[in-house]
């Protein structure tokens, strides 16, 4: 039985991603909640879910929210589309623990710059394939039309340190032409990599649609939920931070540095 609210006000946020893209959600995160004290899972064995079935994802969701919760946390932040998208109602029914994804947050950010136009989304072939977005669009606003594009070479582009290239430029030229056919509003970066290329995607779509990051919006979302929860942590002892990564991949420091805007302390290595 979970001990009573106010006795977890301290405990830390777990948040976990295929990888180290999700590091650009704990950065909106850590700027969002100054006085929390955050425990991030990267799962870089495993690294990229876009690619694997949806049953493995879930395996693997399942598995690492069983690693979180083992340490306390309060609550649970999944920073992957496409685990949020296939694996965190599965988790929601499962465990006893507040579970976000990055989905309905960005979704819910997209709606309020829609005008007349439509509302973009670009992601890994798991997220599109998925329609997660498409469907909460269709629950929240169905009247606004969406159009969707999967963007895969992106994430293994930023990854090589290309997101900011011509090659970089020219793929997305190729992907996102589909999108000019369209009178889009905004556009959702489906994907926690994808703001590592933000100035080569608004290049490309202009700067008249608003590029709408899962990070900035998830976090709102959460800080929204401790407040009328009153979770907050008190305040009264320094925040603390743990990564958690399931292998040391080439150009571990280089990437954990560029997603979260400065360099990894205190990061351990678990099999899962």
């Amino acid at each position: 039985m979970r001990p009573p609210l106010l006795s977890i006000n301290n405990q830390a946020i777990g948040v976990f991603d295929s990888g180290l893209g999700g590091l650009t959600v704990l950065k909106a995160l850590e700027k969002q909640l100054p006085h929390e004290s955050f425990i991030y899972f990267g799962d870089t064995a495993h690294v990229p879910y876009g690619s694997k079935s949806v049953e493995t994802v879930q395996n693997y969701s399942n598995q690492i929210t069983q690693f979180l919760l083992s340490h306390d946390v309060k609550l649970i932040v999944i920073a992957c589309n496409t685990a949020s998208s296939v694996a965190a109602e599965v988790l929601r029914k499962k465990f006893d623990v507040p579970i976000f994804g990055v989905v309905t947050p960005a979704v819910e950010q997209a709606i309020s710059f829609h005008k007349n136009g439509e509302i973009g989304i670009i992601g890994t072939q798991a997220t599109i394939a998925s329609n997660s977005y498409v469907d909460k669009f269709t629950s929240l606003a169905p009247h606004i039309n969406t159009v969707q594009q999967a963007c895969p070479l992106f994430v293994p582009l930023i990854e090589e340190d290309w997101g900011d290239t011509d090659t970089a430029k020219g793929v997305a030229d190729i992907y996102l032409k589909s999108l000019a056919k369209h009178p889009v509003d905004a556009l959702v970066l489906g994907c926690t990599h994808y703001p590592m290329m933000e100035k080569i995607i608004q290049s490309v779509v202009g700067n008249s649609v608003k590029l709408i990051s899962s990070g900035p919006a998830a976090a709102k979302t959460v800080d929204n939920f401790l407040v009328k929860n009153n979770l907050q942590n008190d305040g009264k002892n320094s925040p603390t931070e743990a990564f958690f990564v399931t292998d040391f991949p080439q150009k571990f420091d280089k990437l954990g540095s560029q997603f979260l805007g400065r360099a990894l302390t205190n990061v351990h290595h678990i099999k899962l």
